[in-house]
């Protein structure tokens, strides 16, 4: 039973880390690439906003056709349409085909990033649900803390364009993977009643639910704050601050270790705490790190390590509240998990993508911007947190938390 519990997580994992390669990887090249395109900061970062948008998008699609057809078509599909793209973007001669071509890699990447999330509702709920998330996210956070590094050599020694090459050669891993590896966790039993109709009436019933919607934005501000330092960093790190591409990929490294580290905790806080408490006490960490770190930039405290180390922090705290809050907003909606896997990914991508956008426009060669946009999602997360669940060590929401951990606890 433990070896098919860990088994599930890696293969899931490495599914799902498939898309954030294609970014994270790429995240040193971003100034060589601009240079080498003729393009500026803000053109270059839209090769950003263009995927995650993409990726938004086509989640909302992918979601109810896995529901429809099974789990491992989408996958198949989104996999080969995301070589088709990375092949593109390393073939790229300007920065408006290497924009097209990272949309068309968004579109195929959403497919490994919605699907594992149903297949992880399809066999668990619960904590050992929150567990199999947080091992999942184990192994699908090797791409931020590894994807830099790599990245950064594969630029030093053969140029940004041997990136998407090697991300061609991980698509089609991928695939193998599928095939090989993966059996379907959705019969088709399960799918006679998954319908485009159905799939309507879904999202309409989702969007009706505001504990699930609360749920969503709660991820949602936090995954913005997590895409703004993406889309900032090299900049602010290289530009700024001169760090070469491998001390950038350090840099970037840390935080995913952060990250990595608590998400790992996830399972045990949830279970000795219930999932809604342990959301709401992160977040106070959570918001107390990326607001310190707004209000020093603020006061003029102008140095890298009082920028790094409440980023550090911050997401440490972020790692245990993205995968409770995921386990807590699926939990309701298991016959629908797809549906309501997409419309989660769905609105957690293209409101990151959006504030990428507004903290872009402020962009002026320092490291306030990105520290402001971080501060203020913070701020978001800690106020929806409170409208939803309550912050603090207050009763409310005990009892969805007894009725959510309660039948796991004799498993």
């Amino acid at each position: 039973m433990q070896t098919r519990f860990f088994r599930a997580a890696v293969i899931l994992g490495l599914l799902s880390a498939i898309g954030p390669f294609a970014t994270d990887m790429y995240l040193p090249a971003l100034p060589d690439i601009g240079r080498s395109l003729g393009a500026s900061v803000g053109q270059v970062q839209f090769t950003l906003m263009a995927f995650f948008i993409a990726m938004g998008a086509g989640q909302i699609v992918y979601g109810p056709v896995s529901d429809m057809v099974g789990r491992r078509a989408p996958l198949f599909f989104g996999l080969a349409l995301f070589a088709v793209g990375s092949v593109g973007c390393a073939l790229a001669k300007d920065i408006g085909t290497l924009v097209l071509f990272r949309f068309v890699q968004g579109l195929g990447a959403c497919a490994g990033v919605v699907v594992p999330r149903a297949i992880v509702r399809d066999l668990h709920t619960g904590h050992d649900a929150a567990r199999l998330m947080a091992l999942l996210m184990l192994v699908f956070s090797v791409s931020p803390i590894l994807a830099p590094l790599l990245g950064s050599v594969l630029t030093e020694w053969a140029g940004w364009r041997s990136v998407f090459w090697t991300i061609t050669g991980f698509a089609l891993l991928g695939l193998v993977l599928v095939a090989t590896a993966l059996q379907e966790t959705r019969p088709a039993a399960r799918r006679i009643d998954s319908s485009v109709r159905s799939a309507l009436a879904g999202y309409g019933l989702l969007l009706r639910d505001r504990h699930y919607i609360g749920l969503v934005l709660i991820g949602a501000f936090g995954v913005s704050s997590f895409f703004i330092y993406l889309a900032n960093s090299p900049f602010v790190l290289i530009d700024l601050y001169g760090l070469t591409p491998r001390q950038y990929g350090l840099a970037f490294a840390a935080n995913a270790i952060s990250f990595i580290g608590c998400s790992q905790l996830t399972g045990r806080f949830g279970r000795r705490f219930g999932l809604e408490l342990l959301v709401r006490r992160a977040v106070v960490g959570y918001a107390g790190a990326m607001v310190l770190a707004l209000l020093l930039n603020l006061a003029g405290v102008d140095h890298l390590a009082m920028l790094l180390a409440p980023l550090f922090v911050g997401y440490g705290f972020l790692g245990l509240v993205m995968p409770a809050t995921a386990v807590l907003a699926l939990d309701r909606h298991g016959a629908i998990a797809g549906t309501a896997s997409a419309l989660m990914g769905t609105l957690q991508f293209l409101l990151g993508a959006a504030m990428m956008g507004l903290v872009g426009m402020f962009v002026d060669g320092s490291s306030r911007p990105m520290a402001a946009g971080i501060g203020f999602c913070a701020m978001i997360v800690a106020t929806i947190t409170w409208f939803t669940l309550g912050i603090g060590t207050g009763v409310r929401g005990a009892n969805r938390d007894h009725r959510l951990n309660g039948p796991d606890k004799g498993r």
